[in-house]
């Protein structure tokens, strides 16, 4: 009998958790069917992937699409072209939106808005408060709920959480991991004097590793006393690395390709207020020590941070310049790039960026390429090289701070539950997204 299905990947190096070899891949139903040879096999869409590795569908769980509120920054729509673009097949989008997504009915509009017009899957962080702890325990268990987002520090209004009683409160009551911006709001206050006008390279200077350290601790330590699970979002220094390093049980942590990548202040210097971004961009001693936690393994997860603004609004003097930068369209090529260099293996890449966020955040049916999962693919050329421009930045502030940077590794194609939604940097189908599912939210059927 002659297996049929919807879609065939054929000939590819296809990466599984058992390893790299070449396999065909059938898909039905939006789903992966079969895995290995499928020479007679007929499909109603075959791709030719010979001398492609197909990777499992990379989630980006840390982006800022602007919507509702900024629009003219970024919006679902523009943001997850982006992401497919680059060869991203799900993203986890932060609340400081306008609104804020701090309730339930800001939650929906969210997902309502996402929902066959975003060209990824995506689920959205709520973000806790001082005014809606009571809330939270039912609001991170809502559909399209990637869980609880805490500003420590480094943010304005109801979103900041800067006290201790407060991140206890949030902590007590909730009970899958919440994602967490560590930088110690009274340190950076203290510090703000150290802001030098119109010089970016002291950004790092004022939020200084100190801050993040501080934060990170108390962190940690309101984790351990209530038993609760929290995630660490962007870590950019050698001292937490080495702190996080000990609390394992408790603490996962992010790692975004900027600060895997940049280096200050060299940074500062070329780019000015576009390698502006919080935490900081810093120097190699800690840009070292990052790399050091990925080959050690006390790296979790990779997160591009994406957080467009203008090129106006990145032209402001310091320290009126927001921070922020584009981010989800190169993740893949930038990762890859270092794949290419030596500096982590195509497995560990595929852990970062695939396995690791299925397996922190518990999402369903995502993460691996396996019968039974989402048939969610980011299809890639190791050896293709190409140049990051402005031009096929997809953003709507349309800019990149790897403008002109050669990589070696790029995105051939996207495909998000069987469909292909990006081949060869061009978008092939309609939009398709639909909200991630977590096992700590599954709803009943019917």
């Amino acid at each position: 009998m002659t297996d049929t299905f919807d879609l065939l990947l054929k000939g590819g190096t296809v990466v599984t958790p058992d390893g790299a070899a070449v396999r065909d891949v059938g898909v039905a139903g939006g789903q992966i069917r079969a895995i290995g040879s499928l020479s007679a096999a007929q499909a109603g869409q075959t791709v030719d992937c010979t001398g492609l590795h197909v990777l499992p569908g990379v989630i980006d769980t840390q982006v800022h699409f602007r919507e509702p509120g900024l629009e003219h920054k970024e919006d679902l729509e523009t943001g997850s072209r982006a992401a497919v673009m680059g060869g991203v097949t799900a993203v986890f989008e932060m609340p400081n939106t306008n609104p804020q997504t701090t309730n339930a009915e800001a939650l929906a509009d969210k997902v309502a808005r996402g929902t066959r017009r975003m060209h990824c899957d995506f689920a959205f962080y709520v973000g806790g408060t001082h005014e809606n702890v009571a809330d939270l325990a039912e609001l991170e268990r809502l559909p399209g709920a990637a869980g609880i987002k805490v500003f420590i520090g480094s943010s304005t209004g109801s979103l900041l959480v800067a006290d201790d009683p407060g991140v206890r409160a949030i902590l007590k009551v909730i009970r899958r991991r919440a994602a967490f911006h560590c930088e110690d709001e009274p340190r950076l206050t203290e510090r703000k004097g150290l802001r030098v006008p119109g010089d970016a390279a002291s950004h790092p200077v004022w939020r200084d590793e100190q801050a993040a350290l501080i934060a990170t601790r108390r962190l940690v330590t309101l984790a351990r006393e209530l038993g609760a699970r929290v995630h660490v979002l962007h870590v950019t220094t050698a001292e937490e690395i080495a702190y996080l390093a000990g609390h394992r049980d408790v603490a996962s942590l992010e790692v975004t390709p900027h600060h895997l990548t940049l280096t200050a202040p060299d940074c500062y210097d070329r780019l000015g207020t576009c390698a502006q971004m919080n935490p900081p961009v810093r120097d190699a001693r800690h840009k070292a020590a990052l790399w050091d936690g990925i080959a050690q393994g006390v790296v979790d997860v990779l997160g591009s941070d994406h957080a467009p603004h203008t090129l106006e609004e990145k032209a402001k003097p310091y320290p009126e310049s927001p921070s922020g930068m584009t981010g989800v369209q190169t993740l893949v090529p930038l990762m890859l790039d270092h794949v290419a260099h030596g500096r982590l293996s195509l497995q560990r890449f595929v852990d970062l960026s695939s396995a690791g966020p299925a397996r922190l955040f518990n999402i369903a049916c995502k993460g691996r390429i396996a019968v039974g999962y989402d048939a969610d693919f980011t299809v890639v050329d190791l050896k293709r090289r190409a140049t990051i421009t402005h031009d096929w930045i997809a953003s709507r502030s349309k800019w990149t701070p790897y403008d002109g940077t050669e990589v070696t590794g790029w995105p051939v194609g996207t495909f998000v539950r069987g469909h292909k939604v990006m081949w060869e940097g061009e978008l092939t189908g309609p939009s398709a997204g639909e909200a991630v599912r977590f096992l700590e939210t599954l709803q009943p059927a019917g």
